[in-house]
């Protein structure tokens, strides 16, 4: 028995099936049937019954065993960890896809990270929620920051959600504009306006539900383009609505140039923004320094 073939029954157990957990840990099909016919044949039992069209599904007696092989993980990569807070050197890879919006959010936390473990290596990309999701199932990145709504479900994709930050939806307009006085923007009042919206997929989302209940508001353009954003909103062109921790920062978005202004929408909800990792995956300790640096910045 070896560490390699406990990693292997988690991965079978977690993806349902061994050409899963030969993609997901990098191996060709053969090696896994291998590692796990030689545990079976060594624990004198069967760990997964493997019927045509079925999967790989734990026996009662794997689901005991697999439960333990998952500890055994956890702990040598603690131990692991252990050790190397002994050197007093953090060293190793931490990717991080996030959505577009709130890119302004981290790049402070990811500079000072940098700075203070200059052994790790940083990758940070701008994906769509879609992508962030389907990259940590291929384990393709450690982190994924997003925001999650009605219209994304994390059930049943082996991914859990940890709440960072609470937003709400708002307005930004010129102080120049006449509406620049209102203490909330009603349907009405956002019917007479002219948008410039960021192209993102809650803002998507949340456009296509608000016209199905009030109606269509003039959309002059939409864009991943901050610049041409704020532009429009700071020279009274248009306005734009987006989540409040979206204009956080005073450089994007100047308290003298722009009022900030709260929707006031008929069941509106909270929309979090925060962590999506693999569920039941221990993060690694790069990872959850990371995350605890950037849970006390928010």
């Amino acid at each position: 028995m070896n560490l390699e073939q406990l990693e292997y029954i988690v991965e079978i157990a977690k993806t349902g099936s061994l050409t899963g957990a030969a993609r997901n840990a990098h191996v060709t099909l053969p090696a896994i049937s291998q590692a796990l016919s030689s545990l079976e044949e060594e624990l004198g039992l069967s760990l997964f019954s493997r019927a045509r069209g079925q999967g790989a599904v734990p026996t009662a007696e794997g689901l005991v065993i697999i439960g333990k092989a998952a500890e055994i993980i956890h702990q040598i990569q603690e131990i692991r960890e252990e050790a190397q807070s002994y050197t007093n050197s953090l060293s190793g890879e931490l990717r991080i896809g996030t959505i577009p919006g709130p890119m302004h959010l981290i790049v402070d936390v990811v500079a000072q990270f940098k700075k203070d473990f200059p052994k790790v290596k940083i990758t940070l990309v701008e994906k769509g929620p879609k992508e962030i999701m389907e990259d940590l199932t291929h384990h393709r990145i450690d982190i994924g920051l997003m925001v999650l709504f009605e219209h994304f479900s994390l059930s049943g994709s082996g991914l859990k959600f940890e709440k960072l930050l609470e937003g709400n939806i708002v307005a930004a307009v010129s102080k120049r504009s006449p509406i620049a006085l209102c203490r909330k923007m009603t349907p009405e009042k956002l019917l007479t306006q002219t948008l410039v919206l960021y192209d993102d997929d809650y803002i998507k989302w949340y456009m296509e539900r608000f016209i199905g209940q009030f109606g269509s508001p003039e959309i002059l353009f939409t864009t991943n383009n901050t610049q041409a954003i704020q532009n429009a909103v700071r020279d009274g062109i248009a306005i734009t609505i987006g989540l409040d921790y979206s204009f956080i920062s005073q450089l994007a978005y100047p308290e003298e140039m722009t009022v900030i202004i709260p929707l006031d929408l008929p069941d509106s909800k909270p929309v979090y923004y925060g962590w999506v990792h693999p569920e039941g995956k221990y993060s690694s300790q790069i990872a959850r320094k990371f995350v605890n640096r950037l849970k006390s910045r928010l």
